[in-house]
C-alpha cells in the first residue's frame, strides 16, 4: 500500500499517495477536529469489489469508519460516553486470542480507543 492516512483540525481525514505526494481523497463527517486515523483491517464487499476500510477519531466523540473505495461513504459511526471520554484521541486495533483448544487458531479484533479525559476502551 502506498497511501497514508491524516486528520486535521479542519475535521477531515485525507489519504494521500506517497509516492506523489498529492491528497487521492477526503473524508468528511466529523464535526469537531479529527485527531487520530487508522487503517482498518475490515474489508467489505461491495459493487465494485472488495474494498478497504479506514477508521477516524474525533473531538467530536465519535469513531467512524469509512469506504475507501464506495465514493467516500461513511459505513459506521460508534459514539463515545461524552461525559466520561470528552473525545476520541487515539486508536489501535489489537487481536486477542480465543482461549479455544483446537488447531485452527481464531482471534478475536478488537478496537481500543484513548480519550481526552483518561479512559482507555476497548470496543469490540
Amino acid at each position: 500500500m502506498n497511501t497514508i492516512l491524516s486528520g486535521s483540525r479542519d475535521r477531515s481525514v485525507r489519504l494521500w499517495d506517497i509516492r506523489s505526494g498529492q491528497q487521492t481523497q477526503v473524508f468528511s463527517g466529523h464535526t469537531n477536529e479529527t485527531w487520530s486515523v487508522e487503517y482498518s483491517p475490515f474489508l467489505i464487499k461491495n459493487n465494485i469489489g472488495n474494498s478497504n476500510v479506514i477508521c477516524s477519531g474525533s473531538n467530536d466523540n465519535t469513531i467512524r469508519f469509512w469506504d475507501i473505495r464506495s465514493n467516500k461513504n461513511e459505513l459506521y459511526m460508534i459514539k463515545g460516553d461524552h461525559k466520561e471520554d470528552g473525545g476520541i484521541y487515539c486508536l489501535k486495533f489489537i487481536g486477542l486470542k480465543k482461549k479455544v483448544k483446537t488447531k485452527n487458531v481464531t482471534y478475536d479484533l478488537n478496537l481500543c480507543y484513548g480519550s481526552l479525559k483518561g479512559p482507555i476502551r476497548i470496543w469490540g
